[in-house]
């Protein structure tokens, strides 16, 4: 009987082992698919911080064309040596956001699955500052490393997305 046991938790264990774990955004596309169904209008926005003097919101606003669950390989994130992040280039900032999400030196690559929202862009507000360079996906009228134009369409994970305000 004992054996019996030990055998089931294993086999537990190995089912579990073969799927991939789920990331936030995988899990708001399960748990709430009415906030991310098609046409709906998201928003995606940098800034605000602060609790006096707050920064300005920056902001991409679109419409919903398609959701998906992905499973996607999470390796690790690109190495800049001796440099943290509040210190990349723009170009190493880039490379860093389009390896997100990913594990640092120490941590194992492993599949995970991610909710994936493709959207129609339709209006922007982007910083210009020098030092808003490694702060974030929006940049002097760019989204990571593309020329943000109207119409095009991007993929971002859905829980970096909100509501649009009305």
């Amino acid at each position: 009987m004992r054996f019996l046991a030990v055998l089931l938790a294993g086999l537990a264990c190995a089912a579990q082992a073969e799927e991939a774990p789920l990331r936030p955004s995988a899990h708001l596309l399960f748990k709430q698919p009415e906030m991310l169904r098609t046409g709906q209008c998201v928003r995606y926005e940098e800034g605000g911080a602060g609790w006096v003097m707050t920064e300005p919101v920056y902001f991409l606003k679109g419409e919903v064309l398609a959701t998906e669950v992905r499973t996607r390989q999470v390796g690790k994130c690109p190495p800049v040596p001796g440099k943290p992040l509040n210190q990349y280039s723009r170009d190493e900032f880039n490379r860093h956001v389009l390896a997100h999400p990913c594990v640092g030196p120490k941590g194992v690559a492993r599949d995970e699955q991610i909710g994936i929202v493709r959207l129609r862009v339709t209006d922007w507000e982007t910083p210009h500052a020098r030092k808003a360079e490694n702060a974030g996906r929006l940049y002097r009228g760019m989204f990571i490393d593309r020329k943000l134009k109207k119409d095009m369409e991007i993929e971002l994970e859905a829980d970096l997305l909100g509501l649009c305000k009305s």
